[in-house]
């Protein structure tokens, strides 16, 4: 049962949004007590604070296996784009913007579990586009990884970003092309250009 409240509640909070989501909600969604739901949480940040982490444990494991794969660098960026788009629903109910308005010590914990995790992620797939040559080498990898994970928080600021102006999908590719066309060499850019192509097509 545990599971399946995590399960449903993260379903809700995605859609919805952290703050918007009673208890009740949950409950009457999953057609149980809301006295079930606390036999298992104690209260909704406790709640929160699991549904949070086990999502972060998908999105890691998904990214794990796309790494894995060890395809073109940059198709990689657009796959892992793809999957975590898909998984926090376009982010319509701006999670992160609520979790660090709302809760924001988990909030903090799960930002340097994210930043962990991209860091490696984004480090390796640098590190691999350089030897490929579809990356420049004389770009600062360690400076460039940072500067990528800040970025990534800083366009789900809604304060900068408004959901009425911008989609998260708006910003997300707007973003990574901005990125890639940073760091890539002629070759790079030629194997960007056929992506973003065929991605419009």
């Amino acid at each position: 049962m545990r599971e399946k409240i995590i399960h449903k509640s993260a379903d809700l909070f995605l859609s919805y949004g952290f703050k918007s989501v009673t208890m009740d909600d949950i409950a009457n969604a999953l057609g149980i007590s809301k006295k079930t739901i606390y036999q298992h949480f104690d209260n909704k940040t406790k709640l929160v604070e699991a549904t949070t982490l086990a999502m972060f444990n998908i999105i890691s494991h998904g990214i794990d296996c796309i790494c894995e794969l060890e395809k073109n660098p940059i198709e990689e960026i657009y796959d892992i784009k793809r999957f975590v788009s898909e998984h926090l629903k376009d982010e319509k109910s701006s999670p992160q913007y609520q979790l660090q308005k709302y809760y924001p010590k988990i909030y903090k914990s799960l930002k340097k579990k994210q930043f962990d995790v991209m860091y490696q992620c984004v480090k390796a797939n640098l590190d691999r586009g350089i030897a490929l040559g579809i990356f420049r080498d004389t770009i600062h990898v360690d400076f460039i990884t940072r500067i990528y994970f800040s970025c990534m928080l800083a366009i789900k600021d809604e304060d900068l970003f408004s959901k009425k102006t911008f989609s998260m999908n708006m910003l997300m590719e707007n973003y990574i092309e901005y990125h890639l066309r940073g760091v890539c060499t002629n070759k790079g850019l030629e194997h960007l250009d056929k992506i973003i192509q065929k991605n419009q097509s």
